[in-house]
C-alpha cells in the first residue's frame, strides 16, 4: 500500500470559503473514486481551535501553527483582509516550514502571505483578480501573472474560486494520471478544467457583451497606460481610427465616452491602492496618472461620496 499524501491547509481568519471546499473536495473525490486513500489533510489556524471564514462559516481545525505534521504539501489559504492577518507566528511557521523542506504554496489571496515572507521574489505567481493592482504595488519583485493557478515554480499558487479546483485536478493528474483526475471532475460535474495558461477573466469581449476588436484594443491601451494617461485621439490613432469613431464605439457598446471610461479605470485603480496597500495618497495619485493631488481628491470625491484621505483612514 503506498503512503498517502499529506497536505497541510493554514486556515486564514476570513479565508475564502469557496477556494476551501475546491481544495479539499477534490482530494476527498479522488480517494473514494479511486477506492484508495491517496489523500490526507489537515487544517491548521493560528489559534488552533478554529477560523472563521469571509461568509461567517466556522470550520474546526486540527492545530496551531506550533503543531505542523509533516507535510508533502502545505497551502496557506486567506481571502478578504489578507494583510490584517499577516502575523509574526505565521511568518515564523512559514520560514520553518521552508527550512525543513517542506513544499509550500498558496491558494486565492495566499500569495500576499507568501510574498510578505519573501518566498516569490523573482518568481510568477497567481492571486485573485481583485488585489492585482496592490499586489504589483507592493511586491515589484514578483512576476505576477494572471493566469489561474502557477504550478512549474517553487511555491505553486492559485488565484482562488474554481481556479482553486483547477489547481488540485492539475496536481491530482501529475500524481495518479489524467484518468483519474478526469474522474474527480465528472464526480464534481465540473466540466469546464482549465490549465494553467488560462487567464482569471474572461475576455473584455465577453464580459461586456462585444465583439468588435478596436473597443478591446482601446480598453487594453487604457489598462496599460494608467499611470501615464494618454488621449482618446492618440489612443485612436494608435488604433488606426478616427477619434470620432472611437468615441462612437465607447457610446454604442458602453454608453459611455472615451476619456469617462478611462477615469472611471483611473479611479477604480485609486480605490484598490488606497483599501490594500500602504501608499499615501500623494503616491496613489501619481500611480494612477493624477500630477496634482488637489485635483485626485475632487474627482475622487465626485465619484465616490469620500475623500481619498477618508477612505484610507476608514482602514486605518
Amino acid at each position: 500500500m503506498r503512503q498517502p499524501r499529506h497536505i497541510t491547509f493554514i486556515l486564514i481568519e476570513e479565508f475564502s470559503h469557496l477556494a476551501f471546499s475546491c481544495a479539499v473536495e477534490p482530494l476527498r473525490i479522488a480517494n473514494l473514486v479511486s477506492g484508495e486513500d491517496l489523500y490526507e489533510w489537515s487544517f491548521l489556524s493560528e489559534h488552533g481551535e478554529r477560523a472563521v471564514c469571509s461568509n461567517g462559516s466556522v470550520t474546526l481545525v486540527h492545530g496551531g501553527l506550533d503543531a505542523v505534521p509533516k507535510s508533502d504539501q502545505l497551502f496557506v489559504l486567506s481571502g478578504i483582509h489578507m494583510r490584517k492577518h499577516v502575523s509574526r507566528p505565521l511568518l515564523a511557521m512559514l520560514r520553518r516550514e521552508r527550512a525543513r523542506g517542506t513544499a509550500i504554496g498558496a491558494l486565492c489571496s495566499g500569495a500576499w502571505l507568501l510574498a510578505e515572507a519573501g518566498f516569490l521574489d523573482e518568481m510568477q505567481a497567481a492571486i485573485h483578480w481583485e488585489y492585482h493592482d496592490a499586489f504589483m504595488e507592493a511586491f515589484p519583485e514578483v512576476n505576477l501573472v494572471r493566469s489561474v493557478f502557477v504550478a512549474d515554480e517553487k511555491h505553486i499558487t492559485a488565484s482562488g474560486g474554481t481556479a482553486t479546483a483547477d489547481l488540485m485536478l492539475h496536481l491530482i493528474e501529475k500524481d495518479h494520471g489524467e484518468e483519474l483526475s478526469v474522474a474527480v471532475a465528472d464526480q464534481m460535474v465540473y466540466n469546464a478544467v482549465r490549465n494553467a495558461t488560462a487567464k482569471q477573466r474572461v475576455s473584455l469581449q465577453s464580459r461586456n457583451g462585444m465583439r468588435n476588436v478596436h473597443l478591446a484594443k482601446a480598453i487594453h491601451i487604457m489598462q496599460d497606460c494608467i499611470e501615464a494617461p494618454v488621449s482618446p485621439s492618440q489612443i485612436a490613432e494608435e488604433l488606426g481610427i478616427s477619434t470620432r469613431q472611437l468615441e462612437r464605439l465607447f457610446g454604442k457598446y458602453l454608453n459611455t465616452s472615451p476619456k469617462k471610461y478611462f477615469m472611471e479605470l483611473r479611479l477604480e485603480r485609486a480605490q484598490k491602492l488606497l483599501l490594500q496597500t500602504e501608499a499615501s495618497v500623494t503616491e496613489v495619485a501619481m500611480a494612477c496618472g493624477f500630477e496634482n493631488p488637489g485635483h485626485f481628491s475632487r474627482v475622487y470625491r465626485s465619484s465616490f461620496g469620500v475623500t481619498p484621505h477618508a477612505q484610507k483612514n476608514k482602514i486605518d
